[in-house]
């Protein structure tokens, strides 16, 4: 991992905005996204070069429809880090490696009873 770029925006739309603003402006790739307060504050990490990780991070934080509450940069993060930021990607893996679930048996029908029609005395 070279780089680690951070933009946290409000709301969900902003962080699809800023992330697709960040890979069409440089040559980065989605790692993973945290949304926080229902939604309202949404934190997406690319990785990429130092550089092209850094003018993505600039140019969404200039054209993102939506405000820009933090951003950063970290170059070479510490493998910590590093690790924190997967363990939060890991979130987004398909469930292919999950134990595949096995057949149900049937379920027994269930019987019901016809209810007596009431009789008039």
């Amino acid at each position: 991992m070279k780089a680690l770029g951070f933009i946290e925006v409000s709301g969900v739309v902003a962080a699809v905005d800023a992330l697709d603003i960040m890979c069409k402006s440089a040559n980065v790739q989605f790692v993973t996204w945290e949304r926080k307060l229902g939604g309202r504050l949404v934190t997406v990490i690319v990785t990429g070069p130092v550089s092209d990780v850094t003018e993505a991070i600039e140019n969404a934080k200039n054209a993102c429809h939506g405000l820009v509450c933090a951003s950063n940069v970290i170059a070479a993060p510490h493998e910590e880090t590093a690790r924190m930021v997967m363990l939060s990607a890991s979130r987004l893996a398909p469930k292919a490696e999950a134990k595949p679930a096995e057949p149900k048996a049937p379920a027994a029908q269930k019987t019901t009873r016809a209810r007596k029609p009431k009789t008039e005395e």
